[in-house]
C-alpha cells in the first residue's frame, strides 16, 4: 500500500493528471494487447488497480471537503 499513501500526498489537480496518464496507458495496454503484441498482460491489470486507487483517493477528497463545509455550516 506504499503507492496509496504517495498518491494520498498529492494534490487533486496531480491526481486527476496521474488518472488521465494511467487511463492512455491502458488505452495503449488494449490496442497491444488486440494486436498481439503485449507480451505481459500483467501490466493491464497493474494500471487497472492503479486507475481504481486514484479514483478513490479523489473520490476520498472530495468527501472530506464537502464534510468540511457541512461542518463549517452547522
Amino acid at each position: 500500500m506504499s503507492n496509496m499513501d504517495s498518491l494520498v500526498k498529492n494534490s487533486k489537480s496531480e491526481l486527476e493528471l496521474k488518472l488521465s496518464d494511467s487511463q492512455d496507458a491502458l488505452q495503449n495496454l488494449y490496442f497491444q494487447k488486440s494486436m498481439q503484441q503485449l507480451e505481459d498482460l500483467s501490466q493491464i491489470k497493474k494500471i487497472r488497480r492503479e486507475i481504481a486507487q486514484i479514483k478513490t483517493v479523489i473520490s476520498s477528497l472530495d468527501l472530506n471537503k464537502k464534510n468540511v463545509v457541512e461542518d463549517l455550516n452547522e
